[in-house]
């Protein structure tokens, strides 16, 4: 992707690197949050909101203590590019949505930070917390998306903040809460439905990346990079790699296939409409 290497930081990131979390009372840590993850796509059973939530309760201990920022000229640079990943974004959909579309904000974290949504640690990925409407990132995730993943290059990081600023989009378009007032009244769709408001982040994002090709920002193998990483993210993929076995039933945010399609779809159309994912299962 073409942006200005010699660009300022965006004033919508928020930089908390320099912050270390002391934890609350007996927190469970990032081993165990993976192996919790883990065990959530075997059995298919979501074992680590519950005990996310029980944190977020707990007092907290020496929390938020900064300290100096230790960084290297290649994450600095990597800061510039994601704030101008994220005006980008934004600019976009506040055309796209016109008044309706308010700012988020991205903080950038290390191993652990407290969000509105409790404690977010690095090995849940980046996230986004409606509560706060704020979009959660350890840079290392980047690192992962290359080496364990497979799927490296700038628009494949793009996708990534892309599809969490989609989740913002839900929120102020009022489809997160439709969504989970959903899910409460029948917890045995609850799984699909997280699908389908996953997969149209997605597509939410390749609407993004169809911008950037109309204005001359993305580049020859930017969009297969991005459906690269799609795929790599996959429920069936992550499943293989963790049991050697694939459930589609516990699938909670599509399958390689699927997340790879709705990013295509986004990325040809650009248009917002074409992500409607809840009326395409029910036709």
């Amino acid at each position: 992707m073409r942006w200005n290497p010699g660009g300022q930081r965006s004033g919508d990131i928020e930089d908390r690197r320099a912050v270390r979390m002391g934890g609350r009372g007996a927190s469970m840590g990032i081993g165990g949050i993976v192996l919790l993850f883990i065990l959530s796509l075997v059995l298919g059973r979501d074992m680590v909101s519950p005990v996310l939530q029980q944190q977020a309760q707990m007092p907290p201990q020496d929390s938020g203590q900064a300290g100096p920022l230790e960084t290297t000229p290649q994450d600095e640079a990597k800061v510039i590019e994601i704030g101008q990943m994220l005006d980008d974004l934004q600019a976009t959909w506040a055309r796209l949505l016109g008044g309706r579309y308010q700012k988020s904000t991205l903080v950038l974290f290390r191993g652990a930070t407290e969000s509105a949504c409790g404690l977010g640690e690095s090995a849940m990925g980046p996230f986004y917390c409606p509560g706060d409407q704020k979009v959660y990132l350890d840079l290392e995730f980047f690192d992962q998306l290359d080496r364990r993943f497979g799927a490296p290059g700038d628009f494949a990081q793009a996708y990534v903040i892309a599809h969490e600023v989609g989740h913002h989009v839900q929120n102020l378009l009022g489809i997160e809460r439709q969504v989970r007032a959903l899910q409460q009244r029948s917890p045995r769709q609850a799984n699909q439905l997280s699908v389908l408001m996953e997969l149209q982040a997605d597509c939410f994002a390749g609407v993004w990346g169809h911008s950037t090709a109309q204005r001359g920002i993305m580049e020859p193998g930017d969009a297969e990079e991005g459906l690269r990483a799609a795929s790599a993210i996959g429920d069936d993929t992550l499943q293989r790699q963790s049991s050697g076995r694939v459930r589609p039933e516990s699938f909670t945010h599509g399958s390689a296939a699927q997340r790879a399609e709705w990013l295509r779809r986004g990325l040809q159309t650009g248009d917002v409409k074409a992500c409607d994912t809840f009326a395409a299962a029910g036709s």
